[in-house]
């Protein structure tokens, strides 16, 4: 059996806790025979600005290029707000995927059946949710230019950031959308702002344009994204997948995390273009922040950043029944009442971050036997 390198950045805050539980799943896997991996660990974000002074130094960033996949914990926290602009821990993860030309951002919005109570919404809006978020990573306003604070003739400042995608930038996630929906319910749905911005104009050009030639037999919807952020907290499962720019899928997939429960639930994929070997650079990470509030507590909810690694399995290495294994783990532990504080309700037995990785990890043994 092939041996997967993986480079595994914990991060900050609660960064290191989640890893360890996804190390945890690793030995499962390992022990079961299901995969096998070889493991280095690196610094990101604040861990690394005290380290080396910037969020990502240049022989982390090749340690990430030279690896099969990547893992990543969380990034910042309140220690660092004081450090420039340009050096602020979020832009360490930037890099990592403007650099590896990670484009595409997959975050699965799913509600395990033992959770439907747990989610703010009423139980029938979200059992059964299954959405499917995809985000465009590289381009758009986090990385338009000009982005700038300047000062004004009378003293007063003018902040700057620029929305800019091109025609291929769209082209390209929007084939991701429609091949992912080729593979599940063959339904789009595109979130932009053509009554208002240029770019939303052209997105939705493009979109359309990619779906006449390429995709008539999927079903194509435009929804402008301030509704359809009202519309994932009025009827969530009218959407499959949901393909939307940086700033908006930023936005919306945070949205659609609250719908599942809590945002220690969402897992993440940040895929590349598939190069002449037929491999990918890609980037694996829970959708919630680093939470110094908890940090070093014992208290974070692992599962989002298994549910990364399941995803990793799956995108990056084709370990399809693997994934599936790690998935059906996690809705075991669910299901026989593991809860972290985060998704525990009345009368719930609470378990810390090492607890539930390692429920999720007996689970996985004994599926895999």
């Amino acid at each position: 059996m092939a041996t997967y390198k993986l480079l595994l950045l914990p991060g900050d805050g609660i960064g290191p806790e989640v890893m360890a539980g996804v190390q945890t799943v690793l030995a499962a896997l390992a022990e079961t025979g299901l995969a096998h991996f070889e493991t280095e660990a690196d610094l990101v974000g604040g861990s690394a600005i005290d380290a080396h002074g910037k969020p990502l130094s240049n022989a982390t960033l090749a340690k990430a290029d030279a690896a099969d996949a990547i893992l990543l914990g969380a990034v910042g926290g309140p220690k660092w707000n004081g450090v420039a602009y340009e050096i602020r821990p979020e832009a360490g993860l930037l890099r990592l995927r403007k650099d590896l030309g990670l484009f595409a951002n997959l975050r699965p919005a799913i509600c395990y059946p033992a959770l439907a109570d747990a989610s703010a919404l009423k139980r029938e809006l979200v059992e059964g949710l299954d959405i499917m978020i995809v985000r465009e990573l590289t381009g758009g306003v986090y990385f338009g230019e000009p982005k700038e604070i300047t000062t004004l003739p009378d003293g007063s400042k003018r902040a700057v950031d620029t929305q800019v995608y091109t025609t291929a930038e769209i082209e390209r996630i929007a084939h991701v959308a429609f091949d992912l929906a080729g593979k599940r319910s063959g339904r789009v749905a595109s979130a932009e702002k053509h009554n208002v911005m240029k770019s939303g104009v052209l997105w939705k050009e493009v979109v359309t344009a990619v779906h006449a030639r390429h995709y008539a037999g999927i079903e194509l919807e435009h929804v402008l994204a301030d509704n359809c952020a009202m519309q994932l907290v009025r009827r969530p499962k009218q959407f499959d997948v949901l393909v939307t720019d940086n700033l908006f899928g930023d936005v919306l997939s945070d949205v659609a995390a609250m719908l599942t429960g809590s945002l220690g639930m969402l897992p993440s994929a940040s895929l590349g273009a598939v190069d002449a070997r037929g491999t990918r650079k890609a980037l694996y990470e829970p959708v919630h922040g680093s939470a110094p509030d908890i940090a070093g507590q014992d208290k974070a909810n692992p599962i989002a950043m298994i549910g990364s690694l399941a995803m990793c399995l799956r995108y990056s290495f084709g370990l399809g029944e693997a994934a599936d294994l790690v998935d059906g783990a996690i809705t075991a532990a669910l299901a026989g009442g593991a809860r972290t504080a985060d998704i525990a309700g009345d009368g719930s037995k609470v378990l810390g971050t090492r607890a539930m990785a390692e429920t999720i990890a007996a689970e996985l043994r004994t599926r895999a036997a």
